[in-house]
């Protein structure tokens, strides 16, 4: 298990010097999700900044550090889950001419949704897994779940300012949270005896739903694409 977390300030409404501090308080508020190592990565042009909790795996080394890097610098990656097929994955890679520096999946994640397109890249992941993805070039931040939902992402925009991690309690640092109950899901709650997706407990802030990516650009407009839907698999026997 790790945790990531982050913001994207799209009207600079904070000290852009302020990024990386507030990153590293977001991250350590999940510091319980990965003891091994922490990361921060931060673009105070756009007004993006990546928290990350490492718990180490199946690559020990600082190669699987994150938030990462792609071979190409194109994009930046935060990452929680396992990918079970990543060798395989892997070996396709490189046979394409990409060049690995450790053994993470991570690494396999970020070159394969490079190499692919993030659409393709996640219908051929065979695990459990979320990841918020950056493509420097065309400034589009992607946050990605699960076929089942197995890892949790939360999201939504306070102030002008995306937020989006593993836990809520990550958002607690950022100076644009300001939290209200949801009182639909605070019924749901109390109902059900919990909140269903895509409402969380917070007004504004949001569960991404499972087999599902997210995709918003500079100007603060998202949209939303299922690469895997249960029922419909259901329906197809």
């Amino acid at each position: 298990m790790c945790g990531l977390t982050g913001f994207w300030d799209l009207k600079h409404t904070i000290n852009r010097d302020s990024y990386t501090e507030i990153a590293k308080a977001m991250a350590l508020k999940i510091k319980e999700r990965g003891p091994d190592s922490e990361g921060v990565w931060c673009d105070q042009a756009v007004g993006l900044a990546f928290g990350h909790r490492r718990l180490a795996i199946v690559d020990l080394s600082p190669a699987g550090h994150q938030p990462m890097i792609s071979e190409s610098q194109k994009t930046v990656i935060v990452y929680n889950g396992e990918i079970f097929n990543t060798a395989e994955l892997r070996d396709e890679l490189i046979a394409q001419g990409h060049n690995f520096r450790g053994l993470s999946d991570t690494e396999v994640i970020l070159e394969a949704c490079e190499a692919w397109g993030i659409e393709e890249a996640v219908k051929r992941f065979i695990g459990m897994f979320v990841f918020v993805i950056w493509n420097r070039q065309e400034k589009v931040l992607s946050l990605c779940r699960d076929r089942m939902g197995i890892k949790p992402l939360y999201w939504g925009f306070h102030q002008n300012v995306l937020l989006f991690g593993s836990q809520l309690k990550s958002f607690k640092p950022h100076p644009a949270w300001k939290p209200e109950i949801n009182l639909e899901a605070a019924s749901a709650f109390l109902r059900f005896n919990y909140v269903p997706a895509p409402l969380s407990i917070f007004k504004d802030i949001y569960k991404l739903l499972p087999g599902t990516i997210l995709s918003i650009n500079a100007f603060g407009e998202y949209k939303t694409k299922v690469f895997w839907d249960m029922a419909k698999v259901a329906l197809q026997g």
